[in-house]
């Protein structure tokens, strides 16, 4: 007896992957979230013959991505894993936060099954677009035998959720891994592994369960030259619950930030140091503001919120 393929469902969530345009020749102008994720089936005939399945779950632009959003495509992923039959999830999502959503499901599921995140720089009507093979690329990476863990298929490229940042505004490869350690390739429809495929231990969804209203709010500031504390003062007036400075370099700061960054905390507020840097950790040195590691500034917002949400 013939062994069934294993079942790859499809979330759609919007994104320029789903955008359109009035012209073909128009790669920018366009509005995203337009198209419904069985639309994008049905415009890529390769994908005629899987074993697929597909559900809308929200239909935003990325940009516009929220914790309310977070939490139904996390529950909605969960609850696709938990059936026996399926094999792997494919999401279709917006570029802009694409990496925050990934680093949010890796920490929150950490599935044993692929959870494969995908998007596309240019919208459904352009006249080359890349979103039909990024697709195709995202099923055969969730059909791969052994696959696990939450990964971005990406311009022939798979890339683990802890390590892939937006790296270019334009360029439809528009996405890198920090260090360079691609998981694997796509190559005419074939998955060639290069790494391994990312683990770890899920917090569950129960620790991102509180109303939006009830989350925590952490906020980023940026060090920059004439930096100062009046932004880290207004966020402290306003309540705020934590604070992630991208600092310049290994997390440096300039000293009147800095002096207000300790103000926080000595009032309460959770600050960790990133970068503003493109890849590369930020050292845990004795006397300095604690540090978010080789986390980027946004996943290391999440990671804050994620560990208030624990208390």
């Amino acid at each position: 007896m013939q062994t069934l393929e294993p079942l790859i469902v499809i979330l759609g969530t919007g994104g320029t992957i789903a955008g359109t345009a009035q012209s073909a020749a128009d790669g920018v102008g366009y509005t995203a979230a337009q198209l419904r994720v069985e639309d994008l089936l049905a415009a890529v005939p390769t994908l005629a013959g899987r074993r697929l399945e597909a559900h809308q779950v929200a239909q935003v632009d990325s940009k516009d991505m929220d914790i309310a959003t977070w939490q139904a495509l996390a529950a909605a992923v969960r609850a696709q894993l938990d059936r026996p039959e399926v094999g792997g999830v494919v999401v279709t999502h917006g570029t802009d936060t694409l990496e925050e959503t990934a680093y949010l499901l890796h920490r929150v599921l950490a599935p044993a099954k692929p959870v494969v995140l995908t998007a596309a720089m240019r919208p459904a009507t352009a006249l080359v677009p890349d979103g039909p093979q990024n697709l195709v690329d995202a099923v055969q990476v969730a059909a791969t035998p052994g696959a696990s863990g939450v990964v971005v298929a990406f311009a022939g490229r798979v890339h683990d959720a802890v390590q892939v940042r937006k790296a270019h505004s334009y360029r439809v490869d528009a996405f890198e891994s920090t260090d360079g350690a691609l998981i694997a390739r796509v190559e005419e429809g074939a998955v060639r592994l290069l790494g391994r495929w990312p683990a770890g231990e899920a917090l569950g969804l129960a620790r991102i369960a509180a109303p939006a209203a009830d989350w925590p709010r952490v906020d980023i500031v940026l060090n920059h030259a004439g930096a100062d504390g009046r932004i880290v003062q207004a966020l402290l007036a306003a309540g705020v619950d934590g604070i992630v400075a991208a600092g310049t370099g290994n997390g440096t700061l300039a000293r009147p930030l800095e002096a207000a960054l300790r103000e926080a905390q000595a009032a309460g507020v959770c600050v960790l140091r990133s970068t503003r840097c493109d890849a590369g950790p930020v050292m845990e040195l004795p006397g300095l503001l604690p540090s978010a590691g080789a986390l980027s500034p946004v996943k290391a917002r999440i990671e804050l919120m994620l560990a208030l949400l624990a208390n």
